[in-house]
């Protein structure tokens, strides 16, 4: 059939349907509209008419059940059409960030191995070079450590060692604490911190302490054959299309598992663990993390941004590897509380916002970078979170 065809019929053609974890509680029909979460279908149909992306998968949870989870488009347009599913797993790209390196990291500081404002140079001494001496953990978190977003790709021709040695040798483009700068580099330094701790690299660490006792069986980084064929493709390496490997470059050339990239999940185990968060730390009766720790984790902090209107800073803010009021949060809608919610997106179309006020999360996981490596998921990351909020019961927008 013509992949046009075919992508038409899917936006048309929902795949997949409503889902409750076991054990959840019940949503009683007074807390939101969930007849209002239909138009859901519309703005993915959009999306897929406009290009945006081949397809995506939407879940969101209220109340600590599953409300919605579609699936719509295709999988894949190349080298064959193959409609999404559900239980698609996909490149989660800037997601590690968080899930994977900032939840090992927030563990090493529960366990007492570590303090957001430890010197980056205690953990790793050859950091301190070219006046890195001042960075701390809670800098690299926030994003405000004066690191450049990316080095030279060229700087991770030869390995991973050597990668690490070019990295510990960088200059800071700011001072420590004077400016907001969204860097990969800086969670590459994280995951190395977690490793000299544990003795553990960041995949194995995560692994071990949040992915297995969450039950998240189909999160991991370097995924196996058994999981490729409900990989979804990215972009293009070397004039081939991408599956099954990270599509980041610079995690490519570390072998698949870095800090700020690498990681593949489905849409039911980014559930499990954003439920995790809401109830506290715990989930099914296993604990991740304490619930002083979640705070410390989802708590927004300040951080250096231009002046507002009439001179006023703007109210940017980060959590300790979350979004919570920046550019970034396009994802948030336009109705859920500035400043009280957080996230992250992917570069290859992924996305995440919780609403603890509401005990909402809803999360969008796209392939956007299929098959040339464009596409653009902002609008639809916005449109739907703006209906989310409405059908749980946001009634205006309140701005910063």
């Amino acid at each position: 059939m013509n992949p046009r065809v075919l992508l038409f019929l899917c936006s048309l053609c929902v795949l997949g349907g409503e889902s409750c974890f076991p054990g959840s509680n019940a949503v009683k029909a007074d807390e939101f509209d969930r007849s209002k979460l239909a138009v859901i279908d519309d703005l993915a149909a959009a999306a897929l008419k406009r290009g945006d992306c081949p397809g995506a998968v939407v879940v969101v949870i209220h109340a600590d059940e599953v409300v919605f989870r579609k699936a719509y488009g295709l999988q894949a347009i190349k080298p064959e059409p193959t409609p999404m599913t559900p239980d698609t797993v996909f490149d989660l790209a800037s997601l590690t960030k968080p899930i994977a390196t900032a939840t090992s990291v927030m563990l090493l500081i529960e366990q007492g191995k570590l303090s957001p404002d430890d010197l980056v140079s205690k953990h790793w001494p050859a950091f301190a070079a070219n006046g890195k001496d001042k960075v701390t953990i809670a800098h690299l978190l926030l994003h405000t450590s004066g690191l450049t977003a990316d080095n030279a790709i060229s700087d991770y021709a030869d390995g991973k060692a050597k990668a690490l040695e070019r990295i510990a040798g960088l200059k800071l483009e700011a001072p420590p604490g004077m400016r907001f700068k969204y860097s990969d580099v800086g969670f590459i330094v994280l995951a190395e911190v977690v490793e000299k701790i544990s003795g553990m690299p960041v995949d194995a660490f995560a692994k071990k302490h949040v992915f297995d006792p969450l039950k998240m069986t189909d999160t991991t980084f370097l995924p196996g054959e058994a999981l490729k064929k409900r990989i979804a493709p990215t972009g293009l390496r070397d004039s081939k299309i991408i599956l099954g490997e990270v599509h980041d470059p610079r995690s490519f050339k570390l072998g698949g598992v870095a800090g700020h990239a690498g990681l593949f999940a489905s849409a039911d185990d980014i559930a499990r663990y954003c439920r995790m968060l809401l109830r506290g730390g715990e989930l099914d009766g296993t604990r991740i993390l304490d619930e002083k720790t979640v705070k410390l984790f989802t708590e927004p902090h300040p951080i250096p941004g231009p002046g507002g209107k009439d001179g006023v800073p703007s109210k940017l803010a980060r959590s300790s590897g979350w979004d919570v009021n920046t550019s970034y949060s396009a994802q948030r809608g336009e109705l859920f509380t500035r400043g009280e919610g957080f996230g992250h997106t992917g570069f290859t179309g992924t996305s995440i916002w919780v609403d603890p006020g509401t005990k909402t999360v809803v999360i969008i996981l796209t392939n956007r970078v299929h098959p040339d490596d464009k596409g653009n998921v902002t609008q639809l990351r916005r449109e739907i979170g703006t209906a989310v909020a409405r059908a749980v019961g946001v009634k205006g927008s309140k701005k910063e």
